[in-house]
């Protein structure tokens, strides 16, 4: 039987293992690069699977760390991009860093030598014209002018972002709630909410100053030339807010109106971070207002001298970069399609997801996802309880879109994280005592891991394959 080829847009990491998974899957592929004939502003060589910002791939610890998790996973599912990380990995302690240019060189050997994948050097300007019926957009953050127009023109102006404004994202369980309280302002019951839709951190005038003086001495990050500076009105950075005033943030994010301390009812905070809920598990609470340019050690140290947040955990940390991506939530189903066009799939940094590890695990399911509908079968979805499931979910449905600021994106991309995994009990400890503090949090990741790592193999197949084999 002769298949249709899958189109592949983008040869970086995401778009080299769609390519892999679909031709593993027995279905052609050709596959779109347009390095060397358009460069772009980051990328130094016409390699498949360049690695531009780090050769990191973070942390390889699976039963504790999330990516960690993901990385077990994807080599579960017969990942490229993991195996070619494995074979060019370099010393890093407990993290997985590899030989940037050994482990391109590794991708690009494979995909070449593969009798189902075709690959073409050329730019696409354009969204897949209608013969290319199953395709995949994997053009990652530095996705060319005239292709980023072409969606904009398809999916609405206002459903593609051009620069992350990220504000940082904690774990639920790591706030006092002692000191905090659920409150909206003025107990406003909006769409959706109950009048207490939001965490409420309290300070008083020294606190809110030392804050103040905190966040105009933290170290920045600077953008890279080609980036510009995107600062606008709406969407300054908090430490930006700072420099232009001692009460600039008192009277924007950090406002107390309307706010009553349910602690201390007779004592009125000076001032007030808020945090609103992230996720539909209700795992997460991004800081409102808070995007920022700080160093991500900075952020850590600057934002725990909030009340109520001095032993935050946080699943992301804010910044303002370049990056292209589209507001997936409302535009993709399930199967990362896009809604209005049946067979037209996004994959990577372009749907919402943030490193290298994660672009390449949600390239790994558009490639089966693609296959299996080539094959005539209907594409089978992780588990959310897996990783692979779990930052699927957050691309396609788990992020709450905020419906108090209008206009205003509210989806950001993000890693992989425990936050994103249905919750899971923790085994009681020796002699069924209960677990406390980081007793109690180690018990719960490797409950989480432990419960993702059966569900994926159930989900590959491969329990029954290891039977059948025995």
């Amino acid at each position: 039987m002769t298949l249709k080829p899958i189109h592949i847009i983008g040869g970086g990491l995401a778009g080299s293992e769609a390519a892999w998974q679909a031709a593993q899957a027995g279905v052609p592929v050709i596959l779109h690069e347009m390095r060397p004939v358009r460069g772009t502003d980051a990328h130094k060589t016409e390699g498949l699977a360049e690695l531009v910002c780090s050769n990191s791939f973070r942390s390889d610890d699976a039963q504790n760390n999330a990516v960690g998790l993901l990385h077990a996973e994807m080599r579960l599912a017969g990942s490229l991009v993991m195996a070619s990380g494995d074979a060019n990995q370099v010393p890093a302690g407990g993290a997985l860093a590899v030989d940037r240019d050994g482990f391109s060189a590794a991708v690009t050997e494979r995909l070449e030598a593969h009798p189902l994948i075709d690959i073409v050097r050329e730019e696409v300007t354009g969204l897949p014209p209608a013969e290319w019926d199953e395709a995949i957009v994997a053009t990652g953050p530095l996705t060319a002018p005239s292709l980023a127009e072409a969606i904009a023109a398809t999916t609405g102006a206002d459903a593609l972002a051009f620069f992350d404004a990220i504000a940082p994202i904690i774990h639920f369980d790591s706030i006092d709630m002692d000191v905090c309280w659920f409150q909206s302002r003025y107990d406003k019951v909006g769409p959706g909410g109950t009048g207490k839709d939001y965490i409420n951190c309290p300070m008083d005038k020294a606190q809110y100053e030392a804050f103040i003086a905190a966040l105009i001495s933290g170290q920045k990050t600077e953008f890279k030339q080609w980036e510009g500076t995107p600062y606008f009105d709406g969407c300054l950075p908090i430490e930006i807010m700072a420099e232009r005033g001692p009460e600039t943030a008192r009277h924007g994010p950090m406002k107390p109106m309307g706010l009553t301390n349910a602690h201390n009812p007779s004592v009125k905070a000076y001032a007030v971070v808020q945090l609103r809920q992230d996720n539909a598990l209700g795992t997460l609470y991004n800081m409102v207002g808070f995007q920022t340019k700080l160093k991500h050690a900075e952020q850590v140290r600057i934002f725990r001298m909030i009340p109520g947040l001095e032993n935050a955990e946080f699943a992301r940390l804010g910044g303002l970069h370049r990056n292209t991506y589209i507001n997936s939530p409302t535009l993709l189903d399930p199967s990362l399609q896009l809604k209005t066009r049946p067979g037209l799939r996004f994959a990577g940094q372009i749907t919402g997801c943030e490193g290298y590890v994660e672009s390449a695990a949600i390239g790994l399911l558009a490639g089966r996802f693609a296959a299996a509908e080539r094959l005539g079968l209907a594409p089978a979805l992780p588990p959310v309880t897996t990783a692979f499931g779990a930052l699927l979910n957050h691309i396609t449905g788990g992020h709450i879109v905020s419906d108090d600021e209008p206009g205003k994106r509210s989806f950001q991309p993000m890693n992989v994280n425990f936050g994103l995994f249905p919750p899971v009990e923790a085994q009681q400890g020796p002699e069924g005592k209960r677990l406390r503090g980081k007793d109690k949090t180690v018990a719960k990741r490797h409950a989480v891991t432990s419960r993702a790592l059966a569900d994926c193999r159930r989900w590959l197949g491969l329990e029954e394959a290891t039977q059948a084999a025995e």
